[in-house]
């Protein structure tokens, strides 16, 4: 049993190392975030399509009424992760995940609206204790700074990341996770085909090695084993887990890009943490 738990435990951090590589690869792929973002579905379907047809899940959906959700959850994934990679374009690895990372908070603020549960007043402290973050992160409120602009885009990321991920528990949480995720990336893959004809794509020939890793790797991979790894344990200690994102890519940006974080990122990205970490304790508590 202990045995179980360690190879479980290592399985769920290894799903968080691989999905936090994209931090860095979105900043080294000398390509538009568009293009990067339509590649990574585009490959990424391809290989949970075969991923899920060799593993006999099914691609049925139970009703048609489960048709719009889809299509709204896949339409706020693809916005997710294009402000997402704009954001780390525009700033640092660091500052890009952990703006981003204010997502458990801003979902715990916005659940009420998706079920009839009460807003706790807890919620409304947190969501100005991640303001602070936020603020100690990019104190220069200018648009002509680009790491004002990147923190802007990571938290505009969170916004949508959050509701995609209340729509599919509400409407999807019956259906297999490699099957929900195979059917948003091709949604994404279809509605960003205009991406790829009026956008610049030349770097494919230099870059296609990082984009079969960010689409086979990170994407399929990743998510696949993370969402596998999440049956087995509580969601306080996914979510907890899930927390070392951003400083797994931290560790990343800094090795393989030499972005040193300031104070500044520290102090913002600790208080920001904190309160995803407090915040998901208590909901588990419930």
């Amino acid at each position: 049993m202990k045995n179980r738990h360690l190879k479980h435990l290592t399985e769920l951090c290894f799903a968080t190392l691989v999905i936090s590589s994209s931090g860095v690869l979105a900043r080294h792929i000398d390509m538009p975030a568009p293009v990067i973002i339509w590649w990574r579905c585009c490959i990424g379907a391809i290989a949970l399509f075969l991923l899920c047809y060799f593993k006999k899940v099914s691609f049925k959906l139970n009703t048609k009424k489960d048709r719009l959700p889809f299509f709204i959850s896949s339409l706020f994934l693809g916005i997710h992760w294009v402000t997402y990679f704009y954001a780390l374009k525009f700033s640092t690895v660091a500052l890009g995940m952990l703006s981003l990372y204010t997502f458990p908070v801003i979902t715990a603020l916005i659940e009420p609206f998706f079920s009839k549960e009460k807003l706790n007043p807890i919620h409304i402290l947190f969501g100005f204790m991640i303001l602070l973050g936020l603020y100690i992160l990019a104190p220069d409120f200018n648009l002509e700074n680009a790491h004002f602009i990147g923190v802007l885009f990571g938290l505009v990321s969170g916004v949508f990341y959050a509701l995609r991920n209340l729509i599919v528990k509400r409407n999807a949480s019956s259906y297999n996770g490699g099957m929900i995720m195979f059917y948003q990336l091709t949604i994404v893959t279809i509605l960003m085909i205009p991406v790829m004809l009026f956008m610049d794509t030349s770097g494919f020939e230099t870059q296609y090695s990082y984009l079969l890793i960010i689409g086979l790797i990170t994407t399929a991979l990743g998510h696949t084993l993370f969402v596998r790894g999440l049956k087995n344990f509580s969601a306080t200690t996914a979510s907890i887990i899930s927390s070392l994102q951003p400083i797994f890519g931290i560790i990343m940006g800094f090795l393989f890009l030499h972005e040193i974080p300031s104070l500044n990122t520290y102090l913002g990205g600790g208080l920001i943490l904190t309160t995803v970490v407090v915040e998901s304790v208590m909901a588990n508590k419930k």
